[in-house]
């Protein structure tokens, strides 16, 4: 009986926490020879010319735990610093997607967040994707690595770089208040938020963008995901369609990002993706920034949702906006074609 307890108990933990489970296209490779690897890295970074070929083959198809052991093992062969080697000897975004891939993901994540917020003008785009799609447990690990790498507190950089309710939302989601999901279904709150939302919104002349804020940061998904339902039955139009009449800017960006996220995350970075690879060429910080920091979380289902809303898969077209040794990289991450 204790087992059986036991197991109940371990049931109810990891449905009552936010764990999400993983999609992952990286995943650890088999007869893992780091040693091997290493020396094979650095046998092509030394081939005239480099062989990008085999850095790539090599790091876009280890996990990122083999690829700090790769690391570790090139320092000892080759008595230097594998990013500073690849720095190097590789170029342009492939440089950047390899550099990525080197770091943790919160690393990763911590790196790009300071990016959009040093020196003059902030990249916006970027903060927004960051901070509004990444769930409590993830802004909780790159709110510690980035103190870590940085000696600064994400808040304080944030809040000096923005303002105005922007601000207010960004601060009020990177304090990671938000409740996790309950196995209880509480009908009630969840009228009283559709109702508030409303009232704060639509129902007036202006905004009270506070309301807003801290129910959008402070529920758990799960009840904001039927919040949003009961929502339609108060307003004339949806959530998203309130948001876009209601605010403007960055601020507006950032609510939508917060909704879609709710409703599906993976289905708001293949949206992102295929944006990014709208026109011509390719945005392509974008699209090495999801690529890399979900690669080894959930970009095996950002693919599914990519062929089902845009009925071409997301392999195909990184191979028509991409090109060279680029997408070469972005093809193994991507893992195969649907």
């Amino acid at each position: 009986m204790a087992m059986v307890s036991e197991f109940l108990g371990q049931l109810t933990l990891s449905y009552g926490a936010e764990v999400e489970p993983k999609f992952p296209t990286v995943v650890p490779v088999r007869d893992f020879d780091p040693a091997k690897d290493a020396a094979r890295i650095e046998t092509a970074i030394k081939t005239k010319g480099v062989d990008e070929q085999t850095v790539i083959d090599i790091l876009t198809r280890r996990s990122g735990e083999q690829r700090r052991e790769i690391a570790f093992e090139y320092e000892r062969i080759a008595k230097k610093d594998l990013m500073t080697a690849l720095k190097g000897a590789l170029s342009g975004p492939l440089e950047a997607l390899m550099l990525g891939l080197m770091k943790t993901t919160a690393q990763y994540d911590a790196s790009e967040l300071k990016a959009s917020i040093k020196g003059l003008g902030t990249d916006e785009e970027t903060l927004i994707e960051i901070v509004c799609s990444r769930n409590n447990k993830e802004l909780e690990e790159i709110k510690k690595v980035y103190k870590e790498m940085f000696k600064k507190e994400v808040d304080k950089d944030v809040a000096g770089d923005t303002s105005g309710d922007f601000a207010k939302l960004l601060l009020a989601l990177v304090q990671t208040k938000r409740d996790e999901p309950s196995n209880v279904v509480d009908y009630e709150k969840i009228d009283e938020d559709a109702r508030s939302l409303y009232e704060a919104g639509v129902n007036r002349k202006g905004t009270d963008v506070n309301t807003w804020i801290s129910i959008m940061a402070q529920r758990s998904i799960p009840h904001l995901q039927k919040v949003f339902e009961r929502y339609k039955s108060y307003s004339p139009y949806d959530m998203k369609e309130s948001i876009r009449k209601e605010v403007k800017g960055d601020l507006e960006k950032s609510f939508l990002t917060l909704v879609e996220c709710f409703e599906n995350r993976q289905l708001y970075f293949a949206n992102r993706l295929s944006e990014a690879m709208k026109s011509k060429g390719a945005k392509e910080k974008v699209v090495t920034r999801i690529m890399v920091s979900r690669c080894e979380v959930d970009l095996m289902k950002i693919r599914t949702e990519f062929r089902k809303q845009h009925k071409r898969t997301l392999y195909q077209t990184i191979a028509e906006h991409t090109k060279g040794d680029y997408q070469k990289a972005l093809l193994s991450l991507c893992g195969g074609d649907d």
